[in-house]
């Protein structure tokens, strides 16, 4: 096996796809093995004490009458009963992290990526155990991990060696999807972060789904980032490369502690 990191991770994941059954096992335990190993580095775990926070009612938490007075006069003086969104609520936000995954499994993907992916997921398991979301999308997105789903990273390390590309990409779908994961989260901060080249081959535009996120983080090839650039710059979302599946944990430890 090569003796770069990089290659020899690619070259293991490749070997997930054998056709021989007992190789390809024995390739996909040690694949999960070095990619949990190598996670751990650096990764660290959010802990802090939760604070109340103002929120949309519709977004759930105990009804706040004190910021809610003014719509529920405005309705009562209309004969109206007031919609949940024009009122506010109140509940306990974790200062910690919530964090969607997205996992670009369109034609594009190939053995370095799927590599990527899942060392990613792996890392992002570490730091955000407790509100933490995979959804791997190509024309359509599915939900992997739902966002307070427990689940060993063992385990999802191995669904995501499982997967395999094919298809269109379809970014409007995987953005709207993380959205819908992370309206429920607890903690303050809400961070999508998306593995992909970014190269939109539906006829949606991924843009306007793009910038309603909290968030945006973008991990994509180094050789292969140009459009991932040009939606961040149209979004205010952030970019880093990867030259390697290697470098997955350090260029998500450089955009989750920035």
């Amino acid at each position: 096996m090569s003796s770069d990191p990089g290659q020899a991770l690619e070259m293991l994941v490749d070997l997930t796809r054998a056709t021989d059954e007992t190789l390809r096992e024995k390739a996909r335990r040690l694949a999960g093995t070095i990619l949990l190993e190598r996670s751990r580095v650096g990764a660290a775990r959010s802990r802090g004490t939760s604070r109340l926070r103002l929120r949309s009612a519709d977004r759930g938490g105990d009804l706040d009458v004190d910021a809610s007075m003014e719509a529920l006069v405005e309705a009562h003086g209309a004969g109206l009963v007031p919609h949940l969104e024009d009122l506010q609520a109140v509940d306990w936000a974790q200062p910690g992290i919530a964090l969607c995954l997205l996992v670009d499994t369109s034609g594009s993907m190939t053995g370095g990526r799927l590599a990527a992916a899942a060392l990613t997921a792996a890392a992002c398991s570490w730091r955000a155990p407790e509100e933490f979301a995979v959804v791997s999308f190509d024309r359509t997105a599915r939900v992997i991990r739902g966002l307070h789903q427990p689940q060993p990273p063992e385990l999802l390390v191995d669904q995501l060696l499982g997967l395999r590309g094919h298809g269109v990409t379809g970014l409007s779908s995987a953005m709207r999807s993380a959205a819908d994961q992370l309206v429920a989260a607890r903690s303050s901060r809400r961070l999508t972060v998306l593995i992909s080249d970014c190269r939109a081959t539906d006829d949606q535009d991924p843009v306007p789904a793009a910038a309603a996120l909290d968030e945006l983080l973008i991990l994509a090839p180094t050789d292969d980032a140009d459009d991932a650039f040009a939606l961040a710059a149209a979004t205010g979302a952030r970019v880093e490369t990867m030259a390697s599946a290697a470098d997955a944990p350090a260029a998500l430890g450089r955009l989750l502690d920035p």
